[in-house]
């Protein structure tokens, strides 16, 4: 998708979803089977439940047929960001310290595009992945896509026996 019309899609949607009470992870717009989809990921701090899925919908659904920005027919889905949230804002990238990311780039950085690790912050502009004995400190402006990884093994932070 064209980040230009991502961000005209977000500058339009996301007033609405804030005037919920919710807060816009997310915004893909996307050609699946031959149909459009506008997909809107959201959350809050007590989490996000099917009923406020469709609430959302229809509040969204209603001032994107009044303001009429999409030409063509589309699908609108609403829905939580999951377990491998998307990092986006510079608050996601502090408020999630200490959990395990994924960190795509636009281009190879030292030879890689895709960095796994504990996400230790975010510093000047620089996200920072804890890799093993390696940190990562990867421009923003250079992260394709960062989202959040669930560790399966059962172990919490401070709980490795």
């Amino acid at each position: 998708m064209i980040a230009s019309a991502k961000d005209k899609l977000t500058a339009l949607v996301e007033p609405v979803v804030v005037e919920a009470g919710f807060e816009l992870v997310d915004l893909e717009y996307q050609k699946e089977s031959g149909h459009w989809v506008l997909r809107l990921f959201i959350d809050r701090p007590e989490g996000v439940t099917l009923d406020d899925c469709a609430r959302v919908s229809e509040r969204v659904s209603a001032f994107l047929d009044e303001a009429d920005p999409i030409p063509h027919h589309y699908l609108l889905e609403v829905s939580s960001p999951g377990v491998n949230r998307t990092l986006r804002k510079e608050e996601d990238f502090l408020r999630f310290r200490g959990r395990q990311v994924t960190v795509r780039t636009f281009a190879p950085l030292e030879g890689r595009r895709r960095f796994r690790g504990e996400l230790a912050g975010l510093e000047d502009g620089l996200v920072l992945v804890q890799e093993g004995n390696v940190l990562w400190r990867i421009p923003r402006e250079a992260v394709a896509k960062a989202r959040l990884e669930v560790d399966w093994s059962g172990r919490t932070k401070g709980n490795e026996h």
